[in-house]
């Protein structure tokens, strides 16, 4: 069986497999208990996010865990309202202060500039990397990466980059695989992270992979999150219970054939959540 547990950034930074995700989890009292709660389960990577508002329940989840900070990867993402350089440092410093953290592990631009004429757009997402480089060169982040960057994003921002993105955060699931972004990926090096590998619960009811998870005694989320692993996906999951968490992380004793990768691979397109990064309105 292959060993999914962890992955390797191109920076030689190591990441845990699953990622707990925190979108739409308001700031207060219970999500700090959460997450602390998921910590002590065994979780080891937080993803949060300016735009969140949640950043100080996840601070205070991690310390309230008694887990070491070393032992943890924390990420947070800039939002579309911090382009210009020393915006991005101002942002940074702000995540930094609600966190109460020393440094973070990951910080990704939340979606990619795309607005306008694409030389326009190009220099901006190229300028607003460069107070990313900064931020990972000073050390107070240990990698660097982007959210919603598609291949005609990256390319002309690869060929600028003095630091190549450690990650690419993506929706990314069955019925939506961004396959040609994702390849690119894989190919650059760049990890790419599922966000919404559910499809917003759109496919938790989906018989095909149903079937698949009662032949292995696995659920469909299970399964889900099997299938992004194999195919080389880090997976966010947002879960606010403990019966969700521990269902999440088990999906290391078990591995989908190659028949059933495909069978999944080949479902329609559904789950979408119609958010294109060249058409959004932020």
């Amino acid at each position: 069986m292959t060993e999914l547990t962890s992955f390797r950034l191109n920076n030689g930074v190591k990441i845990p497999s699953l990622g707990l995700g925190t979108w739409q989890l308001p700031e207060n009292p219970q999500l700090v208990e959460s997450l602390a709660g998921a910590i002590k389960m065994g979780y080891r990577y937080i993803d949060t996010a300016a735009i969140y508002e949640n950043e100080t329940s996840v601070g205070e989840a991690i310390r309230a865990s008694g887990v070491n900070r070393e032992d943890m990867f924390v990420l947070s993402k800039c939002w579309t309202a911090h382009r210009t350089y020393d915006s991005v440092l101002r942002a940074f410093d702000d995540t930094m202060k609600r966190l109460r953290l020393d440094y973070l592990d990951c910080y990704l631009i939340h979606w990619p500039c795309t607005k306008g004429d694409p030389l326009a757009w190009q220099s901006v997402n190229i300028g607003t990397w460069r107070a990313f480089e900064r931020l990972y060169e000073e050390g107070v982040v240990k990698s660097i990466g982007v959210s919603n960057f598609l291949v005609h994003h990256l390319v002309s921002f690869l060929s600028k980059a003095n630091v190549k993105p450690a990650v690419n955060q993506l929706e990314y699931h069955p019925g939506y695989r961004q396959q040609k972004t994702v390849q690119f990926c894989q190919k650059e090096g760049i990890l790419v992270q599922a966000w919404s590998p559910l499809g917003h619960g759109a496919l938790t009811h989906v018989p095909e992979i149903a079937a698949i998870g009662d032949a292995h005694g696995k659920s469909v989320t299970q399964v889900i999150l099997r299938w992004c692993l194999q195919n080389g996906v880090l997976p966010i999951m947002r879960s606010r219970t403990p019966e969700h968490q521990r269902e999440n992380m088990a999906i290391y004793d078990f591995e989908l054939t190659a028949e059933e990768m495909a069978a999944i691979d080949a479902l329609p397109l559904m789950g979408f959540s119609g958010l294109e990064p060249d058409h959004v309105s932020f």
